[in-house]
């Protein structure tokens, strides 16, 4: 997804696709009003307060000091997606979004990249607590089934996905998330993409 041409330092096309995607997703889910389940899988994500910061600049700052590849993001995304999938009352908004990222990003910096940092690092770039974070990580991983490992196709699918999002000519369209999980189900991958596009 990141042009080979583009500065060392400069933000990956990715990222700010996916900050994009994941911005306009939480601010649609804002104008719906839902109650919160408190022991359900995604309140320990979810925050008291809108966090000040934008998704896109949270993003970014995760991308300067984490040091990940930009297949990390689009992994990160994967990871979303299937949280998301399992736990079809979750949404993430405002409120939420801030901590799924990071910790998404952590997961999929942990399984994709070699050399990554650790969760005190994470901790301290995502503005959270090392407690936090590690209780993050656990509920995200059980969140997800432990099913970290990602294929070439969907991979690949992700990417494709992520590209359309870039070049959607009306940006009121409403965002999707991919919504599949296997390469073995690609009829609920497209009744899933019909149920997040109503």
């Amino acid at each position: 997804m990141a042009e080979l041409g583009e500065e060392p330092h400069a933000i990956p096309r990715v990222v700010a696709v996916l900050s994009t995607t994941l911005e306009r997703l939480a601010e649609r889910n804002n104008a719906v009003d839902r109650p919160l389940a408190l022991h359900h899988r995604a309140s320990a994500f979810h925050g008291l307060t809108k966090p000040a910061i934008s998704v896109r600049s949270y993003l970014e700052r995760i991308f300067r000091y984490a040091n990940c590849s930009p297949s990390c993001y689009v992994v990160a995304y994967i990871y979303l997606d299937r949280f998301l999938w399992r736990h079809p009352a979750v949404f993430l908004d405002s409120f939420n979004v801030h901590r799924f990222l990071i910790t998404s990003v952590l997961t999929a910096v942990k399984f994709m990249d070699d050399i990554y940092y650790n969760n005190a690092y994470f901790a301290k770039v995502g503005g959270i607590s090392l407690m936090e974070m590690n209780y993050l990580e656990v509920d995200f991983l059980f969140g997800v089934g432990f099913e970290l490992n990602v294929t070439p196709v969907i991979f690949s699918s992700y990417c494709s996905t992520l590209e359309r999002e870039m070049y959607l000519e009306s940006p009121a369209s409403p965002p999707r998330l991919h919504g599949c999980l296997t390469e073995e189900e690609p009829s609920s991958c497209q009744q899933k993409q019909q149920q997040l596009a109503v």
